[in-house]
């Protein structure tokens, strides 16, 4: 069982250093950087396949055959691309603030690291299990605009400077319907640890008991990531790339990357809160744990890539107004609405 080997490797590492006598904190210090590796590893492997699975799901919407020359099935087309964008110079537009025009690419990673540290990917298969591990996530992805508005300010393009704006105020207003989407969960379990949240689920999923907290929380995450009907960050009409304009080479590629990344995020954390994370349904606990994890994310990933091929971009206005007009208030209605059936709730049982 994979759960059993992923616990069975930190303790392995745990037993080859202390046989070696170093102190307790170095060992655990050295074990945590082995799984950050390991998500690491995880996450860049995951990128490349859905940038792989992202142009099939389009080639299959629009009856066209998609990537098929690069290895079968053309599934090693996503690391031809890593390779030639390898090869390609990065070019820096004069008078641009080098160090930050290089570091953003390279930083847009970490959030993403530092939140798959958080989620459990299985039974037991968490690499830290926090006790505000809701709470964490949230803060550390709000990270993801800042670095975003780096890349494009460091630019020095207008081009770039206009699609990091738009990354600022897209990010800052869906994010907060985001996390008001989540309070109502967080209500009804009493608890920001992401296992206690998956153990209240073992009978009944929040997505049934908290469905319009799901739809919030999966539009606001969706126009998070700035994918398509929310692509605004990168308007291909008015403002070329956004705040990629001025990138290209392996930094585009990593911001790219990071997209496709910030996805799977966005759809492990829905599938923690609301889809009962590694519990099966139907009483089918013969498949492992965090095979069915994975089942649940993936769908939602499919169901992300398929919106950017079903619906058009919206402005930003539209955009802007959607959130706010629409989106904050339901999420406050769905709190007080919680609130109003957990106190009858606890009056009747």
């Amino acid at each position: 069982m994979l759960e059993n080997l992923f616990v069975g490797m930190a303790e392995w590492v745990r037993s080859v250093m202390n046989g070696l006598g170093t102190p307790v904190e170095i060992n655990e210090t050295i074990v945590m950087l082995v799984k950050l590796v390991s998500i690491l590893v995880f996450i860049l492997l995951n990128a490349a396949w859905l940038v792989y699975m992202d142009r099939k799901v389009a080639a299959y919407m629009q009856a066209r055959i998609g990537p098929n020359r690069v290895g079968p099935k053309g599934l090693l087309q996503p690391f031809a691309d890593i390779a030639k964008l390898i090869s390609k110079e990065i070019p820096i537009t004069n008078k641009a603030d080098v160090v930050l025009f290089m570091l953003a690419p390279v930083l847009v990673f970490v959030p993403t690291v530092m939140v798959f540290a958080v989620i459990p990917l299985g039974k037991n298969m968490a690499a830290i299990d926090m006790n505000i591990g809701v709470f964490y996530l949230l803060a550390i992805t709000s990270l993801t605009a800042l670095f975003i508005w780096m890349g494009g300010w460091a630019s020095n393009s207008k081009y770039s400077l206009i699609g990091s704006m738009r990354v600022v105020a897209q990010m800052v207003s869906y994010e907060l319907p985001l996390v008001l989407g989540l309070l109502g969960v967080i209500m009804i379990v009493g608890s920001l640890k992401m296992s206690d949240i998956i153990a209240a689920q073992e009978h009944v999923w929040f997505i049934f008991t908290q469905p319009i907290a799901f739809l919030i929380y999966f539009i606001a995450a969706i126009a998070e990531v700035n994918r398509t009907p929310f692509c605004l960050v990168e308007g291909e009409s008015e403002i070329i790339a956004g705040p990629y304009t001025e990138y290209g080479g392996m930094a585009f590629a990593m911001f790219f990357l990071a997209e496709y990344a910030n996805i799977m995020v966005i759809c492990a954390m829905a599938t923690v809160m609301f889809l009962g994370g590694w519990h099966a349904p139907f009483g089918l606990t013969f498949i492992p744990s965090w095979l069915w994890f994975f089942l649940k994310m993936y769908v939602l990933v499919f169901v992300v890539m398929q919106f950017r091929w079903t619906y058009p971009r919206i402005r930003v206005d539209q955009l802007m107004g959607f959130g706010w007009k629409i989106l904050l208030p339901l999420a406050l209605a769905n709190i007080f609405i919680t609130g109003i059936g957990m106190i009858v709730y606890q009056s009747i049982w």
